[in-house]
């Protein structure tokens, strides 16, 4: 390809980000970097991308013409890698999934025992991880296959399918947290108390905090947290039934919960899975 993936990619992220920084952030990347790839991709292409003279860089009328393209491209290449990989049939030695809480503890067990089945010589290491800590593990070829709870804008390197699954979350409190005793609690009256909230292990964009807050970086220290009355918490409903002791938790009435959320499963489009990937993948598409 006589035009860099990596600038390629540095162009998309860009545009759908909106800055060099975003994208960068977003690519894992430093700033230099990201602007370095686009600069000289202008230079290959021999015209300007973006608009710079304002603060934040705007596409050209070249760039619009060019973005379509390049998004094709990359697009391609992400298939050619997959029908590489279906084509030499390669299973994998070693086959790492890191996942989020939200998957039911069920689906997990019955995963395991149908891939023990098929591809009892391949090593399964399961990973846990929640939303940026996923995806950073899958540009890092650290994991092949990842599960994280549904967003709208994912890294260009990243492949994603909506799975026809979802999870139920719910407000978690201590039978004998004050909340506990309480039929009805307003969403403004639980920021008066400590939130059990969930926090990555990387740096991500930080939001507005209405109240005392405790972090843990998955759900289930945080469900062990809540099961010692340090605060309330929205947690996966049925890592509750599976893991917290009987009477332990309450579930507590608050105006718009319990709600269910997406799943999204994930991969590198740059190395894309072998065949216990694409095995473990379709299994999950099929689940219900």
């Amino acid at each position: 390809m006589r035009y860099s993936p990596e600038a390629l990619s540095a162009f998309v992220e860009t545009v759908a980000t909106g800055s060099f920084s975003a994208a960068a952030r977003r690519l894992r990347k430093s700033q230099s970097t990201v602007s370095t790839a686009i600069a000289n991709l202008e230079a290959d292409l021999g015209f300007a991308l973006f608009d710079r003279s304002a603060r934040q860089p705007v596409l050209t009328e070249q760039g619009e013409q060019v973005l379509g393209y390049v998004q094709s491209i990359l697009a391609a290449s992400a298939r050619l890698d997959e029908l590489a990989v279906s084509l030499t049939a390669q299973t994998e030695a070693r086959l790492t999934f890191v996942l989020s809480d939200t998957l039911n503890p069920d689906v997990l067990e019955d995963l395991m025992i149908q891939f023990d089945k098929r591809f009892p010589h391949t090593e399964f290491e399961c990973l846990i991880g929640e939303e940026e800590d996923v995806i950073d593990l899958l540009q890092k070829e650290r994991a092949q296959i990842g599960l994280t709870e549904a967003r709208d804008v994912y890294p260009t390197g990243i492949g994603v399918i909506r799975l026809p699954m979802q999870t139920q979350m719910a407000i978690y409190v201590a039978t004998n947290h004050p909340l506990a005793a309480q039929g009805r609690v307003e969403v403004d009256e639980l920021h008066g108390w400590r939130e059990l909230q969930l926090s990555t292990y990387l740096e991500r964009e930080t939001t507005h905090v209405r109240g005392p807050i405790w972090s843990a970086p998955n759900y289930l220290l945080l469900l062990s947290m809540a099961v010692q009355g340090f605060g309330w918490c929205a947690l996966p409903c049925a890592l509750v039934e599976e893991f917290a002791a009987a009477k332990s938790l309450v579930q507590i009435n608050v105006p718009g919960w319990p709600r269910s959320v997406a799943i999204d499963l994930l991969w590198n489009k740059r190395s894309p899975p072998g065949v216990a990937g694409s095995w473990l993948r379709q299994y999950l598409q099929d689940a219900r």
